[in-house]
């Protein structure tokens, strides 16, 4: 039997997702300016792959990976400042539109954008992502680096991508997740409850789902090829990495500046490194693609 949710409950939900939407937009309003200072284009984990040619010390290298072959059309669902969609549209020609919930990653991805000669390639706007404003079946690519563990609901999220994937489309999520429960659990020990509680607080981030509950919901939107795999040991050296460089005098100096939110999510660094090293958390990537013959969700 289908349970009802009442009215007021559907204000509820309404009203801590716009809570929760505001503290995102406010965090990334006030630290995207340090993390670009410092770490350049690209708001996320770096991928160090030990076969590589690329140095474990070059992390800005480390953040830049092929995602597919040739996308001509392309969404970044929580875009930052823009640094994957500018890189789509140089490496494959695509042409690239991002959303954020922050106005002044916005800004800062179309000046990039234009300032890099992309313009008429590559476009920014502030939109929310489990509303997406596009029609269905626009994007060959639909691509959400770092922005799906912001989501508070992970059915409508993944929904989206598929509404605005085109026929045929590839759908890349790149997220944290929590580990996978084992069969004889139901849920996660407490204590990893509490370390992901804390984080959660820190980054503006909503309760944590595992790798496999992303694939049941793909699987039940008659998604194809369905593939993930845990990337967690290739981005292990990043959060150690982030803190050397907020160690440094123009870290220091920079977190200082940008305001509490920034204060508070540097305090959670230890936190990741832990949640990685006790694998509590799951760096994953889940792939997938919309059938031929599926115009819409």
């Amino acid at each position: 039997m289908a349970v009802k949710t009442s009215k007021q409950e559907i204000v509820l939900e309404e009203e801590e997702k716009k809570k929760l939407q505001l503290g995102i937009a406010e965090f990334y309003d006030e630290s995207s300016g340090i993390w670009e200072n410092i770490w350049g284009d690209h708001m996320h984990h770096g991928y160090y792959d030990p076969d590589s040619t690329v140095s474990v010390s070059d992390h800005r290298a480390a953040q830049i990976q092929d995602p597919t072959k040739w996308p001509k059309t392309v969404v970044d669902v929580g875009c930052g400042i823009g640094g994957s969609s500018r890189y789509l549209a140089k490496k494959f020609g695509a042409s690239c539109v991002g959303i954020t919930l922050s106005p002044v990653q916005a800004e800062r991805a179309n000046a990039l954008a234009a300032s890099q000669g992309l313009a008429d390639k590559v476009s920014f706007q502030v939109a929310d992502a489990l509303e997406q404003p596009f029609p269905d079946g626009q994007f060959d690519l639909v691509w959400s680096m770092e922005s799906g563990e912001h989501m508070p609901n992970k059915a409508k999220f993944v929904g989206e991508l598929a509404r605005v994937a085109a026929p045929g489309g590839t759908i890349i999520i790149v997220t944290w997740c929590h580990r996978d429960l084992r069969p004889d659990e139901e849920s996660l020990q407490p204590w990893e409850e509490k370390l992901l509680k804390k984080i959660c607080d820190s980054f503006y981030l909503p309760a944590w789902c595992s790798t496999a509950e992303y694939v049941k919901l793909l699987e039940t939107m008659s998604l194809q090829d369905i593939k993930s795999a845990d990337w967690s040991p290739f981005v292990a050296p990043f959060w150690p990495a982030v803190i050397r460089s907020a160690l440094t005098w123009k870290g220091f100096t920079s977190i200082l500046r940008s305001g509490l939110k920034t204060i508070k999510g540097a305090f959670a660094m230890p936190l990741m490194i832990e949640g990685f090293r006790k694998g509590v958390i799951k760096f994953s990537i889940i792939t997938c693609r919309k059938p031929e013959n599926q115009e819409g969700q």
